[in-house]
Formats: structure tokens, C-alpha cells, sequence
């Protein structure tokens, strides 16, 4: 590559990357503060446009002081044609440039084919890696491969409820919960957050075209692209048909029956490609069997629930299942996350690192009219797993029920959001 061209374009790049701002501080922060001084490659991970881009910004303000690093970013259209025999000049340039750092910042790293092989030379030399990419099975199948037992990463998401609330300059603390006017407020807020989403750029936009071209942008570039896929219809109506019907229950054999797929392995290895693309989470029916998890039932969820507005198929949206959705992601962030499925369901079961098991029940409201309904599968899971207490979420009730030796604790959403899970 143009020695010139290469020192145009990573000032270039370095310079912007300096200007951009740092945004919300991302509640993964502490992540990054854990795992940085450790030998290994650290991995950011996550979907189109959650804000990695604005979380290497951070961890280079916060750990590196704006300076002791190298950066690169792979997005961009100069570097198109750039090839894994190209690193060493990307190395030799950047010490011209900036003088000797140990540091690499490298966005979107997987659009570089073989990108694994400088990495491991260079952290074989001492360098540190901090890498970020949208395409889970390329980043860890490539570094897996190369640098075994040597990464550790982190999955960033969209705006979780409490980034969301800073990110409308409203900081909240337990205190609140008690002030009638922060409560209000805050449920205010979470009316929005309904409708709005957690994607950084569309709300700072407000653009629905934000959201198209990133969906687009992963369905083509991230799938499409990197699996050879000659044939685009079909994966466009598999992935709309999942968005439509987040949080429902399906099977291999009767997607492909829905939309006309080819085989049922290719609905699976469909269905993997947008797993690993981060637009969908895919979570199996809990069962003590490995192999009848595998064979189950699945149930889908959508990476943000601006996604849903903006794809699914559906003319209105349906508060109950995105209050859902949201606390899905929410629960999934710090557990292993499962449904239950009896003679009634229960929405979700959580596994935590050391084995603990909690009970979540998902609904808007709780009336004369569906309480039992609503409760029958939870009560149901508590008595399968031997537990005495599980949880609803709703919009706005609280309370707590005993009964028969059980406790049920009712809690509003903006609430349980705003608390962390173990």
C-alpha cells in the first residue's frame, strides 16, 4: 500500500477519532478496567452501531489518556483493498507517525481477512490488541483459532434503561425510587424508552433510516458477504419473519415451512448467521437434558426494540411483548437465559455464574382478569425448580404476594431495570 496514503489516512483517522466525543459512560466501562491490564486481546464485540466505535473512544480517554495508543479503523472505504500482508507498513508508519506506543485501537478489525496473524505475532512481541467487531463467530472462530486462551471480551449492547436515562442527563440513584416527583419522572422516561429504543445514533437522529441501513448494512455485509449467499430473498424473509415474531415460540421445521426455505439446516445455519450478527438473541426451553435443549423449541429476541418498530412485519406493536423484549436483553447481559414450558409457561429463566436460578414473569398489567392466568406459570417454574419466590414485571404495579409458603414480588419495569441481577 501507498506509504503517502497510509500516513494521509491514519492522521486522518486518529484526528477524528480525538475529536469524537465520548458520550455516556458505558456501565461495561468497569469491564474494560478489569480485563485491560491483562496480557490477553481484549474483544468488543456487539452490533452495528450500539457504540463500540464511542466505547474505544472511552477506554482511550479514560486508561490511555488520549495518547499512548495506536488507532486504526477498518470501516473505512481508503482501505478497501487493504490485505493482511499490509500490517507490518500499518506498524512501521504509525511510529513514524506517533512515535512508540505498546497500544493498538483497531475498529472493526474483522473487515480485514487473516487479521489473527498479526495480532498473535504482535502480542507475541508485547503489544496490546483492543479490537472491536460486529460478527461474533468471525471474531472468535479467527482469534480462537490463533490466539488460544489469549482474548477475553466484552459484548456491548445497545443503551440499556439507566444508560438511556443519562443519556437524557437524568441520574438516579435508590433515594429516588422514594420521591414522588423522580418516580414520575422516571416512568415518564420509560414510557419513551418503550417506543424510542437504545440505539445511540437513531436517538440522536430520530431518523428511521438510521435504523434501515443498519439493519441493511447486516444483513448484507455481515451475512450476505461473508457466507457467499447468492440468493438474498429468502434470508430477508427468515430474518423479518424472526423480528416479527420475537418472543414466540418456534422450531427449525416450522420456520421453514413459513417462509419456504430450501432445508430446515439451512434455516439453522440462517438463524446462526443473525445470532452471530447480534441482531437476534436465540434462547432454548430450559431442560436438564443438553440434548432436548438443543431439540426444543425456540424462542428469539431482537437486539433493540427500535429494530422491531422499523422491520417487523406487524402494522402496531405490541407494548406487553417489547416490555418483553427489553427485559430479555436486560436479564441476558449477566445470566444464562432460558423459557420454561410446562402445562403453562414462564418467560424466562435465569441461571446465574454460580448456578442460582431465578423466575421472570413478563406482563403490562395485572388485573382481576388475567392474574391467575398470568401467574399460573410462575408458580408452576417455582414449583419445578423448588424455589419459594419469583418475580413479575409489569408497566407500573408493585407489590408483594404471599401465599401457600411462596412469595411473588411485583415490580414496575423502570424499576427492575434500574437494579442489577445477580
Amino acid at each position: 500500500m501507498n506509504k503517502d496514503l497510509l500516513k494521509q489516512i491514519l492522521s486522518d483517522q486518529r484526528r477524528d477519532f480525538l475529536m469524537k466525543k465520548a458520550g455516556v459512560v458505558r456501565e461495561k466501562i468497569h469491564e474494560a478496567e478489569e480485563f485491560l491490564p491483562l496480557p490477553h486481546v481484549y474483544v468488543i464485540s456487539g452490533i452495528r452501531r450500539c457504540g463500540k466505535s464511542t466505547f474505544l473512544r472511552q477506554i482511550a480517554q479514560r486508561f490511555y489518556n488520549n495518547n499512548d495508543f495506536y488507532f486504526v479503523n477498518f470501516e473505512d472505504e481508503r482501505l478497501f483493498n487493504f490485505d493482511a500482508t499490509d500490517f507490518n507498513s500499518i506498524l512501521e508508519t504509525q511510529i513514524e507517525l506517533f512515535g512508540k506506543h505498546n497500544t493498538f485501537i483497531i475498529d472493526e478489525i474483522q473487515n480485514v481477512h487473516h487479521f489473527e496473524l498479526f495480532v498473535r505475532r504482535l502480542s507475541d512481541s508485547g503489544y496490546k490488541f483492543i479490537i472491536s467487531g460486529s460478527n461474533a463467530e468471525l471474531l472468535s472462530g479467527e482469534i480462537s483459532s490463533k490466539i488460544t486462551g489469549r482474548h477475553i471480551g466484552t459484548n456491548l449492547k445497545p443503551f440499556s434503561f439507566s444508560e438511556y436515562l443519562l443519556y437524557n442527563h437524568i441520574e438516579t440513584g435508590e433515594h429516588d425510587w422514594y420521591d414522588t416527583e423522580k418516580r414520575a419522572m422516571i416512568s415518564a422516561q420509560f414510557e419513551k424508552f418503550l417506543i424510542e429504543g437504545g440505539m445511540p445514533e437513531y436517538l440522536k437522529y430520530k431518523s428511521s433510516e438510521i435504523i434501515s441501513r443498519m439493519y441493511d448494512d447486516i444483513i448484507i455485509k455481515d451475512i450476505v458477504v461473508r457466507n457467499g449467499i447468492t440468493n438474498i430473498v429468502p434470508l430477508r424473509e427468515l430474518s423479518r419473519y424472526l423480528v416479527s415474531n420475537y418472543g414466540r415460540r418456534y422450531s427449525y421445521n416450522s420456520v421453514q415451512r413459513a417462509v419456504d426455505l430450501g432445508s430446515v439446516n439451512t434455516v439453522k445455519s440462517y438463524c446462526q448467521s443473525l445470532e452471530n450478527s447480534f441482531l437476534l438473541a436465540i434462547i432454548n426451553k430450559y431442560d436438564h437434558s443438553l440434548k432436548k435443549q438443543l431439540v426444543n423449541d425456540k424462542k428469539s429476541y431482537v437486539a433493540d426494540h427500535s429494530i422491531i418498530r422499523f422491520v417487523s412485519s406487524q402494522l402496531h406493536s405490541d407494548r406487553g411483548r417489547i416490555l418483553e423484549n427489553i427485559v430479555g436483553n436486560f436479564l441476558r447481559d449477566s445470566n444464562d437465559l432460558y423459557y420454561f414450558s410446562g402445562k403453562r409457561e414462564c418467560d424466562f429463566v435465569t441461571v446465574n455464574k454460580e448456578k442460582k436460578i431465578r423466575l421472570f414473569k413478563v406482563t403490562m398489567i395485572l388485573n382481576e382478569e388475567n392474574t391467575k392466568r398470568e401467574l399460573a406459570g410462575l408458580k408452576e417454574a417455582m414449583d419445578y425448580f423448588g424455589l419459594t419466590s419469583g418475580t413479575v414485571i409489569t408497566s407500573s404495579q408493585e407489590e408483594i404476594i404471599k401465599e401457600n409458603g411462596k412469595e411473588i414480588q411485583i415490580v414496575p419495569a423502570w424499576k427492575f431495570l434500574l437494579q442489577k441481577i445477580a
